[in-house]
């Protein structure tokens, strides 16, 4: 049964997620592993270090949750081996650690707000991206959702299930600490430059197979979406992820761009500072909330073509 965790950790969190009664009890891992990054950021980042001090104290702190989060990973994996029907409380552990249903339901909340007012749209759009939203139009607003949806189709879902089906529950779990020190510590501004670095490094690696992946399952999943082009999803994955900062971030949006006819990207506003960034696809740019709409259709046959993915895999390996 081991080898059925992966699309039923799927399935199960596609269909009640994690419980939000459970957060406000308990916590959630990702918050467990944010405050065990920022206690050994408090401890080891000392501001007068030297640059190269200050690099070393990161790779400390990777390494340090790395092997805390393998320990924990391994020691509940052989716990819940060792007794009966253990394999199906692995698939409750396992499910925190992907995003598909609060994914999907922050965006959709976005649209829904647009439908309100331009300010319920930047409010709810603020929870989801780091950019300032009172700089953002409508279009704005619905191109940041979009964006972030495509981007956290590979990072928050396809990856984190990758590493399951690779190395089982320490590997989704591994994954996740180094995507979430990333997210916190990761950062090329003068504060994280140097202690960010391991953080940031290694989880481009971690996402390098999982973003063209990612790619290749949009693709896909332009079959199954209406008015979405599996020819220019693949065409302008393979043009346009390059010019992303990130080696891997460009894929998925990229994707999601040719897939729906958009033009994503572009400049945007962090903290008032304007960011020159680049454009994915060539088609309309002056999006609105049905728009994102269109793109949690392909977004949800995505999550299905995964699914059907992941059964086939579980089936080749119990055949075997």
């Amino acid at each position: 049964m081991t080898s059925f965790i992966a699309p039923l950790s799927l399935l199960v969190e596609r269909w009640i997620g994690y419980p939000q009664r459970l957060t406000d009890l308990v916590g959630h891992p990702v918050i467990w592993m944010g405050r065990f990054i920022a206690f050994m950021e408090r401890g080891v980042d000392k501001r007068e270090r030297t640059p190269r001090q200050r690099r070393e104290a990161g790779i400390f702190t990777v390494a340090v949750l790395l092997v805390v989060t393998l320990a924990i990973a391994l020691v509940v994996q052989q716990l819940l081996r060792g007794i009966p029907f253990g394999w199906a409380l692995e698939i409750l552990v396992a499910t925190p650690f992907l995003a598909q249903k609060e994914l999907g339901r922050a965006v959709e909340a976005v649209a829904t707000a647009l439908r309100t007012s331009l300010d319920a749209g930047r409010e709810a759009v603020s929870h989801i991206v780091g950019r300032d939203p009172q700089a953002l139009d409508e279009a704005g607003v619905s191109r940041a959702a979009i964006e972030t949806l495509a981007e956290s189709t590979s990072d928050g879902v396809v990856a984190p299930w990758f590493w399951l089906v690779l190395l089982g529950l320490p590997g989704i779990a591994l994954y996740k600490a180094i995507n979430t020190a990333d997210s916190m510590i990761g950062h090329m501004n003068e504060r994280y430059r140097d202690y960010g670095w391991a953080a940031a490094k290694l989880d481009d690696v971690v996402n390098w197979i999982p973003a063209r992946l990612s790619a290749v399952l949009i693709t896909a999943a332009c079959f199954f979406t209406q008015h979405a082009s599996p020819g220019s999803a693949w065409a302008i994955a393979i043009s346009d992820a390059r010019k992303h900062a990130s080696p891997n971030s460009g894929w998925p949006e990229a994707s999601f761009a040719g897939a729906l006819g958009f033009r994503l990207g572009g400049p945007r506003s962090y903290d008032g500072e304007v960011v020159d960034l680049p454009s994915f696809g060539d088609g309309k740019s002056e999006l609105v909330g049905s728009d994102i709409l269109r793109a949690l259709m392909l977004y949800r046959s995505t999550l299905n073509v995964l699914l059907g993915v992941s059964a086939v895999i579980a089936l080749l390996v119990w055949a075997a």
